[in-house]
């Protein structure tokens, strides 16, 4: 139980890969709960991240996505992990770059 939020969200990124985006969500909100159930925070950071690069590309509104990548960066500034934090600022940065020349249309692709 204490690794099942390590593999859903590895299962999030498949289904995200494979263009099925909404079942992503449902699976990093799953591993959201079973982390905090289980006390386990350690995939905190990479779960609001993975939230937030989902909801992108969903098209959701951008106040969500953005409080997803803010809440990403904070708890792995709070962990005191560096590659998190960066990978969580560099995904976010992507995002905005993305947002800025977008022309609307259906969402926004980020890398995983």
């Amino acid at each position: 139980m204490l690794a099942l939020p390590g593999y859903l969200a590895r299962k999030a990124e498949a289904l995200y890969l494979a263009d099925r985006t909404s079942e992503a969500l449902e699976a990093i909100s799953e591993a959201e709960a079973l982390a905090e159930r289980f006390e386990q925070r350690f995939w905190c950071a990479e779960l609001h991240r993975l939230r937030g690069v989902f909801l992108a590309a969903m098209g959701a509104d951008g106040t969500e996505i953005e409080a997803s990548f803010c809440a990403a960066i904070s708890t792995a500034k709070k962990q005191k992990s560096v590659s998190l934090e960066k990978r969580a600022e560099g995904t976010y940065a992507e995002y905005r770059r993305q947002k800025a020349s977008w022309s609307g249309g259906r969402g926004f692709r980020l890398t995983l």
